[in-house]
């Protein structure tokens, strides 16, 4: 641990911006990942100029530096704008308590992150999925619905018994980015699986759809933990998230030729259409990787 005594005025701004996220109750793995941004920062500084000391010498230009040597280590879009995001919540604190009067990087671009592929199940992958929660109400309709429908989590965990019209087979979804409302059609799997919840779905004080083992409304992260037991249950070793299961059902859809961009588009609740193309494009992709496959 380096000595407090040789401490740079910047280094004890730093200290004392990580004492303050600890007093907020940041996570541990939050600070320690300021901790580590913000020392390198620092580190740099001082190789780089050993005169600048304190946080308020600190020019755009040095900023500027430290992005384009860590570009030139090879770091990726994504982390620089991580480590610039951290110089940024340090500066924020910095004046709030009023030891600087200006942000460095008040005005500096953030890096563009890398595109990165979207995780999604191959037929396969959902199959068996679906297969280890098939004793499980709940959780089959969980897994069915997110997939034979590609809502978000948001979206899933806010559903009411309301928004269900089975007779009708129509799912509607209030929640989603924006607050824009859409119908969703329930095809037979997942409006079967809902029925089948619905049926044993315990009494509760609250019309929340899926409910806890205490019969309170299912949260995000229950949703996470019950994805997580049926990935390895099934052997999926790859990482999976509910947005996995959204990206399941978006690229499937994508592939059919049926499916157009705007059709698409409504049934994802993407305000944006250049959003959904992305999908469309990598169905391409897929289709050509398959032609490439099985050319005779």
């Amino acid at each position: 641990m380096t000595n407090p005594t040789t401490l740079t005025p910047l280094e004890i701004s730093i200290a004392a911006f990580l004492r303050a996220l600890e007093g907020k109750n940041r996570s541990p793995e939050t600070v320690r990942a300021y901790r580590t941004d913000l020392t390198q920062f620092a580190a740099w500084l001082r190789m780089d100029n050993p005169l600048l000391v304190d946080a308020g010498d600190v020019t755009t230009e040095d900023a500027l530096e430290f992005l384009a040597y860590l570009s030139r280590q090879g770091l990726s879009g994504v982390s620089r704008r991580r480590k610039l995001a951290a110089v940024r919540e340090l500066y924020r604190y910095l004046r709030q308590i009023k030891a600087v009067a200006d942000s460095p990087v008040a005005d500096i671009d953030t890096p563009k992150g890398e595109e990165r592929g979207r995780n999604w199940l191959t037929s396969t992958e959902y199959t068996k999925l679906l297969a280890a929660a098939g004793g499980n109400p709940r959780d089959f309709a969980i897994l069915q619905v997110f997939l034979q429908t590609g809502i978000r989590i948001s979206e899933l965990c806010t559903l009411t018994l309301e928004d269900i019209d089975l007779e009708h087979r129509l799912l509607l979804v209030r929640a989603g980015k924006g607050m824009k409302a859409r119908s969703i059609p329930l095809e037979k799997k997942a409006a079967s699986a809902l029925k089948g919840w619905l049926k044993t779905r315990p009494a509760a004080h609250h019309d929340h759809v899926f409910t806890n083992y205490e019969g309170e409304p299912l949260r995000q992260n229950g949703v996470r933990k019950l994805l997580d037991k049926y990935c390895r249950t099934a052997g999926i070793t790859k990482r999976v998230t509910p947005h996995s299961l959204r990206h399941t059902f978006a690229t499937h859809k994508a592939s059919h030729p049926q499916v157009t961009t705007f059709l698409l588009q409504d049934l994802l609740g993407h305000s944006n259409p250049a959003t959904t193309r992305r999908y469309v494009h990598e169905a391409k992709i897929n289709v050509q990787k398959v032609q490439e496959a099985t050319a005779l």
